[in-house]
């Protein structure tokens, strides 16, 4: 292998492990939407049906609705990402303190009647991401310093009811994506660190489809898919500032970056038990595996491909409504995901683990055309136990997050025409 040669393969294994998202410490997906759901930790939604939400979550369930509805919807999150690098761990520094913050997401959801058993919906908000930031002087600075992949998803929808139990629906999901990572370059010698940049953003498209089953008034299934989203980061790779035989690691071929987005389905249930209290349920899977494969096209070495054994993700949640009295429901719920990563696959870049989110909220009927709801969410995101080997200029870096956890809070007002 010619020098040439062995600096672009060092270069891919340098870079894949920061191309493919470094979001929340646990699964990539987040439920949370800025809507009602959050307050039965997403159990249900597919199949609850009874707001303009229903646009982002289940479009056949759009035909339930008697009226146009508007809904509007904030969520603040506070995530803490803290990690603790144990005795032996190569590159010196500390641990980086807390890698997380506060984010704030919001969320649109409209549905229009075209015709009685014809609605149009239309939903924006956040599709899923977090991010990371450790500073530049922690101990794992050669693997990562920071960390950020965001998404922003508009869906187009339509809902037809076939007859009185069974309504389908499906649309367009267009997906805005902006990817932002950060490195150090260990220099030799007294030179000072350099950086590795990677900053690009892009738009994919993709599909869903859904239905809803109603057995009864009082109880209804909703099945929905979406499918894969592909990015394509152009010439994303920023390497500018390192010196040396290290600067010429991408002198003249530009990189591009591919990922995407993985499919998913996911099942739900919506049963009214009696006058006061009606119980959910959902059950979901995501492939994951597909996210772990992450393509660098050279323009003049071709294309490599590092897969990084991701596994599948299922969830399971169960949730509960009580209508405490005519304009107030109360709802609670806890929800289970998958790691889509074991132990030994696990990198600082995507320290993923389990997830269990335990909600409760509240809807208030402020009148005929109005309604406000709030829902608190914990997530527990698990510790994520690191034991990692990079190259010669990277080292090792060993340790465990403490717990990771959200605090997500939403507040949304629906007014229907």
């Amino acid at each position: 292998m010619n020098f040439k040669k062995y600096i672009i393969h060092a270069g891919l294994m340098i870079i894949t492990p920061f191309v493919s998202v470094s979001v929340s410490a646990a699964g990539l997906w987040l439920y949370e939407a800025a809507t009602p759901e959050m307050g039965t930790a997403s159990a249900g939604r597919n199949a609850t049906a009874n707001s303009a939400s229903t646009a982002s979550f289940n479009p056949a369930g759009m035909t339930r609705l008697e009226r146009d509805e508007l809904m509007i919807g904030i969520q603040p999150m506070y995530y803490k990402a803290r990690f603790d690098i144990d005795d032996g761990s190569g590159s010196g520094g500390g641990d980086g303190g807390n890698a997380g913050g506060w984010v704030g997401v919001a969320s649109l959801n409209y549905v229009h009647e075209l015709a009685p058993d014809l609605k149009l919906g239309i939903a924006s908000g956040s599709y899923l991401g977090l991010g990371l930031d450790f500073g530049s002087d922690w101990g794992g600075r050669y693997f990562v310093t920071e960390a950020e992949f965001l998404t922003f998803m508009t869906a187009v929808n339509l809902g037809y009811k076939v007859n009185e139990q069974l309504s389908i629906g499906g649309g367009v999901n267009i997906v805005y994506s902006s990817l932002t990572q950060k490195m150090q370059w260990n220099n030799p010698g007294t030179i000072p660190d350099s950086k590795i940049k990677i900053d690009d953003s892009d738009v994919g498209y993709g599909f869903n489809l859904a239905l809803l089953y109603e057995f009864s008034p009082s109880t209804r299934v909703g099945l929905t898919y979406l499918s894969e989203v592909e990015f394509d980061f152009k010439d994303a790779v920023d390497t500018s500032s390192l010196v040396g035989g290290s600067g010429q690691l991408f002198a003249d071929a530009k990189v591009d970056l591919e990922m995407s987005l993985p499919q998913a389905v996911s099942l739900s249930l919506f049963h009214q038990l009696d006058e006061k209290w009606a119980l959910l349920g959902s059950a979901g899977w995501q492939e994951w595996s597909e996210f772990g494969k992450t393509d660098l096209k050279f323009s003049q070495q071709g294309k490599h491909q590092d897969d990084r054994d991701f596994n599948d993700t299922w969830s399971l949640g169960v949730g509960f409504h009580y209508q405490l009295s005519e304009p107030w429901i109360l709802m609670a719920g806890v929800n289970y995901d998958s790691s889509p990563v074991s132990k030994k696959d696990r990198t600082i870049d995507m320290p993923l683990d389990r997830q269990i989110r335990y909600a409760f909220g509240a809807s208030y009927l402020y009148s005929n055309d109005l309604t406000i709801s709030a829902a608190y969410e914990f997530m527990d995101a698990g510790k994520a136990k690191v034991d990692q080997s990079g190259t010669a200029t990277q080292g090792t870096l060993n340790g465990e997050f403490e717990k990771n956890y959200l605090h997500i809070f939403n507040v949304n007002a629906s007014w229907k025409f």
